[in-house]
């Protein structure tokens, strides 16, 4: 599982670039497909430590979103 935290952790660094070069459509499409597989990473955890990287990078992906679309609710709340 480490390859997989290895791939979103560049994952994540390419959607930080696009908002950094005001690229916000593209850095949006990036975050769908990186929540995407961390959703498949979530189904197919076993182990506490695999977990609590996953929430980590649900809260960063969460922060990146606000960044992205403003100050709006990401829960949907």
């Amino acid at each position: 599982m480490n390859t997989k935290f290895e791939d979103l952790k560049a994952s994540v660094q390419e959607i930080i670039d696009l908002i950094a070069a005001k690229n916000n459509r593209e850095a949006n499409n990036k975050l769908l497909e990186v929540n995407e597989t961390l959703d498949e990473l979530l189904d197919h955890a076993e182990e506490d430590e695999d977990l609590r990287e996953i929430s980590r990078y649900q809260v960063l992906l969460n922060q990146l979103h606000v960044k992205i679309n403003g100050e709006e609710e990401v829960d949907g709340e």
